[in-house]
């Protein structure tokens, strides 16, 4: 049996692995929240961000579905309520300062606090074989600024407990720093965002201009980023570099104010995001996100996990 063959079985195998954990239901000690627990999902009108939305609804949440469009938004509340699901609705293009204010107001006036944040939105134009960075900008502006815009807007809201509140970033293995394909070749800017201590916000901030601004010349072949999905690929490197960064930073925060962040990735899962082609349900792509969203016990922060394991950045 070949690599590829041995690697597919053991994907298949920890997939029936996580479809029997889906069906194990969470024990009276280990639920730690409430219909009083309230869980923001960006991107949740479709795909993982619905699935998300939808498992989170059936543990019994508050659950806030975001979208960019009212009108599918909406439609996506409606097909849940058909099958018992009561979710609200509030419209919310993560790109856009004033849309995220307006949900802040909107959150403040009729919340008490925040509980759990699923940044789920993110764009990706590159199917198969395609890898044009025509998009590059749009790419970067959503999945990493979108992310970060909305981190930072709602880290005030978000209510002191025992447990501590949840934020959990919808990422990719496509982003590993380390991993053994299609990392960026530059050495010495890998160690740089793989130092967790000297890790900043402008080192990766600069890190995205350099690679916007090589897009722009027409340099960015020989820049040595990633070779495939490259703009996904550098702008899910940048939310997982940014999920390391916060986890340090808000590790500091007093006890009953902590705040802990992760990221995750839902595998290649057969959404409009990958044309329909992966291999993994949304059921199971949204798996991860919501284990994390909910786990009880030990505290875990500034982790990368895939099916309900940690893996490396």
């Amino acid at each position: 049996m070949g690599k590829k063959e041995k690697a597919k079985e053991r994907r298949e195998k920890r997939l029936q692995e996580i479809q029997h954990l889906m069906t194990v239901p969470y024990s009276d000690d280990q639920r730690w929240w409430s219909k009083e627990t309230v869980a923001v999902v960006t991107g949740g009108n479709r795909g993982i961000g619905l699935e998300i939305c939808r498992q989170l609804a059936v543990h019994g949440l508050t659950v806030i579905l975001t979208s960019r469009d009212p009108g599918a938004g909406l439609e996506s509340i409606n097909v849940l309520s058909e099958v018992g699901l009561s979710l609200i609705y509030h419209q919310l293009d993560i790109t856009v300062s004033s849309s995220i204010n307006r949900f802040v107001e909107w959150f403040k006036e009729n919340y008490g606090g925040l509980d759990i944040l699923v940044n789920n939105a993110g764009v990706n134009f590159n199917l198969g074989s395609d890898n044009s960075v025509e998009y590059a900008h749009k790419v970067i502006e959503t999945n990493y600024y979108g992310t970060k815009r909305m981190i930072e807007a709602m880290i005030p809201l978000m209510k002191p407990s025992i447990v501590g509140a949840r934020i959990v970033n919808v990422s990719s293995r496509l982003g590993r720093l380390n991993g053994r394909r299609n990392r960026i070749s530059n050495a010495a800017l890998r160690e740089q965002l793989s130092d967790v201590e000297s890790l900043s916000e402008e080192l990766i901030d600069t890190s995205l201009s350099t690679f916007i601004q090589q897009v722009d010349n027409g340099t960015w072949a020989s820049g040595g980023w990633p070779q495939v999905y490259t703009d996904y690929s550098v702008s899910k490197l940048a939310v997982n570099a940014y999920t390391r960064l916060m986890a340090r930073k808000l590790s500091e925060r007093p006890e009953h104010e902590k705040i802990f962040v992760n990221c995750y990735c839902p595998g290649w899962v057969k959404t409009a995001l990958t044309g329909y082609a992966g291999n993994n349900s949304v059921q199971e792509g949204a798996d991860t996100g919501v284990w994390l969203a909910l786990l009880s016990g030990q505290p875990v922060t500034g982790k990368f996990f895939a099916e309900r394991r940690e893996i490396n950045f």
